[in-house]
């Protein structure tokens, strides 16, 4: 039986973007980005998070960076125009996004905020992000991915 698709899914099959899902146990509870990476057997320079921002208009804002890396608010903020962002708690995430904490993907959110990928994104033939579910990656070319979310690049980490 096929896996039901999650919205970040239909939302890449309606635009016709391919893509490929990499799932794995999470089980143990470990979601943080440098086990996804273990666990699908990628480098963690593939697996990208999705980190949510408020600014300080109190707009929000979308960050996607290589797991292994951390994101720097005060370039993000410069990266979107705003004085300041923080990122958002939690349990603002549901609400915000749609997702939950370990299956939040930049692609299906609630509304189209936004979103800002760490210019090193165009230097690899293609990255792993949540599918918008625990246990689920979507491979996808970064080009395919940026157009998909009508997404920019910025200097964004430490």
């Amino acid at each position: 039986m096929a896996e039901a698709k999650t919205n970040a899914m239909r939302m890449l099959d309606r635009a016709r973007v391919p893509y490929t899902i990499h799932t794995y146990d999470h089980s143990d509870g470990r979601i943080d980005g440098l086990h996804v990476a273990a666990k699908t057997g990628q480098p963690p320079e593939r697996v990208w998070k999705t980190l949510v921002t408020k600014g300080a208009s109190g707009g929000y804002f979308v960050f996607v960076l290589p797991v292994e890396r951390e994101l720097d608010l005060k370039k993000a903020a410069r990266a979107v125009g705003e004085k300041s962002v923080s990122m958002i708690r939690v349990d603002e995430i549901n609400r915000v996004t749609g997702y939950i904490r370990g299956g939040c993907s930049p692609v299906g959110m609630k509304k189209a905020y936004p979103t800002t990928f760490d210019s090193r994104v165009g230097e690899l033939p293609t990255i792993l992000v949540s599918g918008g579910r625990i246990g689920v990656q979507i491979e996808i070319e970064p080009s395919a991915l940026l157009k998909a979310v009508n997404g920019q690049t910025g200097d964004l980490t430490v």
